[in-house]
């Protein structure tokens, strides 16, 4: 090999090095992987209280699916595995269920695992006050045990019409099997 071809082989190396450094370097913007701020930040407060045969006035919640060994109204065993719930809690600016509703939280949450407390969930925010009009829409994977846990936006109408972010879900409060509230810091990314 000739001095000639050790130098091309090296340049060509180096110009291969460069390129590689340069796409990657380029990459990471092009992937969305840099920090971006919400455009628009709330705070709200659910309440859901489960019916469990002597609490029909005030329950918001109820089972109406459960697996065979269980029923309608306790949860089913140790995590719950099997049970589909549907909700339609009030939502609230502050952690006090007696608070003023701007709105209802409406959907379900089925616990999907056998071994760990967890669930899925599906709801919309419904909204109904002078605050906000239209909804807003969430589904995701709630790994129940987590102090907070992350689900998505997936849409919304009226005021949130085709928004799309993150919610941020922390169990604030629960009393046994009848009674939890969950604060949802919603940051929204995509907002029309």
């Amino acid at each position: 090999m000739g001095a000639h071809t050790k130098v091309s082989s090296a340049l060509l190396l180096l110009l291969l090095l460069l390129l590689i450094s340069i796409s990657t370097s380029t990459a990471t913007p092009s992937l969305g992987i840099k920090h971006r701020r919400p455009c628009k930040r709330l705070v709200f407060y659910f309440h859901d209280i489960i019916y469990n045969g002597q609490n029909s006035h005030n329950a918001t919640a109820a089972i109406v699916g459960a697996p065979a060994w269980a029923n309608t109204t306790i949860l089913a065993g140790k995590n719950h595995f099997g049970d589909l719930v549907v909700f339609d809690d009030p939502i609230t600016l502050d952690n006090n269920l007696h608070s003023t509703p701007v709105g209802r939280a409406q959907g379900f949450y089925i616990y999907d695992k056998k071994d760990i407390f967890t669930a899925w969930i599906g709801f919309s925010f419904v909204f109904n006050s002078t605050y906000h009009k239209g909804s807003i829409n969430f589904a995701g994977a709630d790994p129940l045990m987590n102090k907070t846990r992350d689900i998505s936006v997936i849409g919304g109408t009226g005021d949130f019409f085709m928004a799309r972010g993150i919610a941020t879900l922390m169990t604030d409060a629960f009393e046994g099997e009848v009674y939890f509230r969950l604060r949802v810091d919603v940051k929204l990314y995509e907002c029309w």
